[in-house]
Order: structure tokens, then C-alpha cells, then sequence
């Protein structure tokens, strides 16, 4: 199932009412769990010089869900309707990905900001962050800049900003290779590129490998052709990991990426209140993958964080 709405983005300059007129849609996305129809709500939130797409379904504490590179919300497919059974789930586009406006050139912008402003537009005051590769970055970032606001903190296929080595400096290189490929071919060359040379060997299932390829196909490939106008955070959450209180899940696989790898053996001793679990028989798409495990493992903790 497809799990993306009707909306499209909107004129930056609406106000704040206008954009929740238009853009707070129910739509409905078949039989849950329960048997019942379930819907979800998406629109744009605003940020400074910009919008993000997201969804929102279910009810009770809030779980956000932030995808990674290459893609879009639908990174999310196998855990959105499942976590809305049981919690209020969202996910949305980070900005420059997706539906969400990419960034303005001399703009400068942070993550961490537009999660903030994505939760106050909801009127949600603290959530449990997910993030995925790129989106675990985003969730740390969000976590050390707002850690009141971070109930419990889920790093998958882990990654934090400001951590180095020479594992990380060899999954640099690849992207460089990405952002030639995307220079030369387009979006459907990036998207080969991306599975190809950074998934690789990482890939366990061929639906998991078209899946990343469709989604990365579509994917404008703003990153990798644009010097990036985000704002690193300083001191860098890396050097910061020992100070988180939240509880964190580190989620890692027999066969993730080397750097993800290492990221995740730093994060789980570091961080006062974490723990780590390694999904065997998977790679760095674990969640798409091995679902039912995966799932099993993120209710259990997020149950616990409550």
C-alpha cells in the first residue's frame, strides 16, 4: 500500500490559517489491525523560509518518524500504520526531501528548528523521536538542542553528527560518487548510485533494493547538487551524547553499514540510558526488511518509555 496523501505544496506566503484550511485532509488509508477504517491527517507545516509535508494518525503519545537519505516519508511504510493502531504517529518530509520545500541558497536553516516548529504547529509538546541513517542525525540533533522536548529517542541504522573515522570518511567518499552521478545522469542515475555503492552488499531483499530505487528515483537530489545551508550544531552532538538523559534504543543490523556500525556501539556506551539491539539476517534496511521484528522491538521499548 501506498501510503502517501493528495496534498500539494502550497503558496509560502499563506498564513498559518489558510495552510490548516487547505491542507488538514482525512483520507482513508484501508483496515487497520482492529478491522476499522483508518485515516490519517496531512498538510504542510510552516518553518522559517520554508514548509514541511507530514501525516499524523492515530491517538495517545506521539511518535515521530524521520526518514533517511534519498528519500521521503515513505521510508516509513512498514511502521506507520502499524504504530497508529497503538500511539499517534507522524511522519513527515524533512526539508529539501519529498513534498517539503527545499532549501533557499543564503538561508541558513536547522533540522532540529523545523522539527520543533513541525511539533509546536500540532500543538505537541514532546514526542518519541525515530530516525532512520540520516533521520537518526536529525533525531539527535532535535534531542540535544530540545532534550525536554525528546521523551525517548530510537536510533536505527544509527548516526549522530560530529562523530569521525575512517569508516565515516569512506561513506563520504561514496556520496561523493552519488553526487557525480547525480551531476551526470539525473535523479535515476543518483537513485542507482545510492543503492548501488552506499547500500551494496547492505541489501538482503530485492523488493527492499526496487523500493529504495523507486523512491530514490523520485527524490529531487537538492543534497547532492547544492552546498547545503543547514546550520551544524556546536558543539556537535556527538561530543554531547554522554549528556542525554531520554531513554535511547539503538537499533542496528548484522550487516549495516561499517560506519552505522560503529556509531552504534559509541551511542549505546556512551549515552547514560541506552541499550542496543542487533536485527540479524538484515542490513541497513532492517525496517523494510525484517518488519514484524523490527516493529516487535521499537513497541516493546516505546511501551517502556511511556
Amino acid at each position: 500500500m501506498t501510503l502517501s496523501g493528495p496534498s500539494e505544496n502550497p503558496e509560502l506566503t499563506m498564513d498559518r490559517t489558510t495552510l490548516a484550511a487547505i491542507f488538514s485532509i482525512t483520507v482513508l488509508l484501508g483496515a487497520c489491525e482492529s478491522g476499522e477504517l483508518m485515516t490519517y491527517q496531512d498538510g504542510f507545516a510552516p518553518v522559517t523560509d520554508g514548509s514541511l509535508y507530514y501525516q499524523v494518525a492515530g491517538s495517545g503519545d506521539t511518535v515521530v518518524l524521520i526518514h533517511g537519505n534519498a528519500g521521503d516519508h515513505r521510508h516509513w511504510n512498514n511502521q506507520f500504520e502499524y504504530l497508529a493502531s497503538r500511539f499517534r504517529v507522524i511522519r513527515y518530509d524533512v526539508r529539501g526531501y519529498g513534498k517539503s520545500s527545499v532549501p533557499i541558497i543564503g538561508a541558513p536553516y536547522s533540522d532540529s528548528a523545523d522539527l520543533a516548529a513541525l511539533l509546536d504547529y500540532l500543538d505537541i509538546g514532546d514526542a518519541h523521536i525515530v530516525g532512520w541513517s540520516m533521520g537518526s542525525g536529525v533525531a539527535f540533533d532535535f534531542a540535544t538542542a530540545f532534550p525536554e522536548r525528546a521523551k525517548s529517542l530510537v536510533s536505527v541504522g544509527p548516526w549522530v553528527n560530529g562523530y569521525a573515522s575512517e569508516a565515516v570518511d569512506a561513506l563520504i567518499v561514496q556520496m561523493g560518487a552519488v553526487a557525480d552521478a547525480v551531476a551526470e545522469g539525473g535523479a535515476l542515475a543518483g537513485s542507482n548510485a545510492f543503492t548501488d555503492l552506499v547500500l551494496g552488499e547492505s541489501i538482503f531483499k530485492e523488493s527492499a533494493d526496487e523500493f529504495m530505487r523507486k523512491v530514490g528515483s523520485e527524490y529531487s537530489w537538492w543534497a547532492f547538487a547544492n552546498p547545503s545551508q543547514a546550520i551544524p550544531m556546536e558543539p556537535s552532538p556527538a561530543s554531547q551524547l554522554s549528556n542525554l538523559a531520554m531513554p535511547v534504543l539503538v537499533i542496528t543490523a548484522e550487516y549495516d553499514l561499517p560506519a552505522c556500525r560503529e556509531i552504534g556501539d559509541l551511542i549505546n556506551s556512551t549515552v547514560p540510558n541506552a541499550r542496543q539491539v542487533v536485527l540479524q539476517n538484515t542490513g541497513h534496511l532492517m525496517h523494510i526488511e525484517r518488519p514484524d521484528a523490527f516493529n516487535a522491538e521499537l513497541h516493546a521499548f516505546l511501551n517502556d518509555s511511556r
